[in-house]
């Protein structure tokens, strides 16, 4: 039996269908049938029709949650 490594080349219509996972592996986009579940810390928090929506959406939440960084007040330096 042949193993192939990445089996979306045998599909008709190229897809994704490893998805998506974020570099630090808390985001994930995975597929479930012709959708993609988003999972953020092992939880599904949303489902998109397609890889692209998906990635859109995790890249939406990161930038929500990024913590802004604060400016320096007079008084740390008296």
């Amino acid at each position: 039996m042949l193993n192939v490594e990445n089996p979306g080349i045998l599909n008709a219509k190229p897809t994704s269908p490893l998805g998506y996972v974020t570099k630090d592996g808390m985001w994930a986009a995975v597929p479930w049938g012709k959708k993609f579940v988003i999972l953020h810390n092992g939880q599904q928090v949303h489902d998109t029709n397609s890889l692209k929506s998906a990635k859109d959406y995790i890249q939406k939440q990161l930038k929500i949650t990024k913590p802004k960084k604060s400016t320096a007040s007079l008084q740390q330096f008296l």
